[in-house]
């Protein structure tokens, strides 16, 4: 008899265009160490699994490569119609994201706007 195997990382890589700071605003989690985005998305993941993302801001003409793992879910029909997706934390050495999206949110991390996690 077979045990089943616990799945691995699924879904490929994510693509993620934020072309708005309000959008970014709204998808950064800067209470995370070493940052983190939440990204929309209907499909399955788990706490812990590890995903890659290229991720495109402001419509610079390179992308971003970033390492990172799940630590939150938000699953479809989630109280109060929050968007179904998941919180990627950036690993430690993907310094580049944090940093570069710091930049464009300086002044509004501040902020009391309610984003898609808080």
């Amino acid at each position: 008899m077979t045990n089943p195997t616990a799945p691995g990382p699924r879904n490929g890589i994510l693509s993620l265009t934020i072309k708005d700071k309000s959008v970014l605003y709204a998808a950064y989690m800067p209470f995370v160490k070493h940052g983190g985005l939440f990204i929309p998305t209907n499909k399955n993941y788990r706490l812990g699994d590890e995903v890659f993302m290229l991720l495109n801001l402001m419509d610079e003409p390179e992308k971003i490569p970033v390492a990172g793992k799940v630590i939150w879910v938000t699953p479809k029909g989630a109280q109060g119609n929050r968007a179904a997706g998941i919180g990627v934390q950036f690993s430690d050495q993907d310094n580049t994201a944090r940093s570069k999206i710091e930049t464009y949110l300086a002044g509004a991390l501040q902020s009391d706007r309610p984003t898609h996690t808080m």
